[in-house]
């Protein structure tokens, strides 16, 4: 004779099972219909809330670097430069997906070395389009600039949560 506790358990891992098929179900449903999935809804909310997050970001810098009007347009090319490093970076991972799985490990290889150097690219224009800018600053603004764009202790520089164990000796 099976106890309570026991019968209670698998009622519960029997309804739990039915939701999660029920969920996968209507995900998968959602897909076939050409609606947006769970992950592709959560990570176009993901990326306006960092994208706004950023925005404040750059407004707080801007107020704590008192610009001078003269310096406006090289801020714009600064801020401009930004946008655009972060818009084209993993602009379509299921489409990523469904070409690397026609592909041989040595194509796959090359796609990905193929993006490493566009990222390096597009790494390489920011630093310039920063170096511009920094240029076009005062020591003094240099010296706030400096300090808001050093990372900041505990924060893994968007890289997860394991930042911070860089910082421990």
């Amino acid at each position: 004779m099976q106890s309570k506790f026991t019968q209670s358990i698998l009622l519960a891992a029997l309804i739990g099972g039915g939701a999660l098929g029920a969920s996968a179900w209507a995900m998968n449903a959602d897909k076939a219909a050409g609606k947006p999935g769970c992950e592709m809804r959560h990570g176009q909310a993901m990326k306006a809330k960092w994208e706004a997050r950023r925005d404040e970001r750059l407004g707080e810098l801007k107020e704590r670097l008192k610009l001078a009007p003269s310096q406006e347009a090289a801020w714009q090319a600064f801020v401009a430069s930004a946008a655009r490093t972060q818009a084209a970076p993993d602009a379509d991972r299921a489409a990523m997906r469904e070409a690397f799985a026609g592909m041989s490990t040595p194509q796959r290889l090359d796609s990905m070395l193929e993006r490493a150097d566009q990222r390096r690219a597009q790494m390489a224009a920011r630093a310039e389009a920063v170096k511009a800018f920094y240029a076009q600053l005062t020591p003094e603004q240099q010296k706030v600039f400096d300090a808001e764009a050093m990372p900041k202790r505990g924060h893994g520089g968007g890289h997860g949560h394991r930042g911070h164990m860089r910082h421990q000796s």
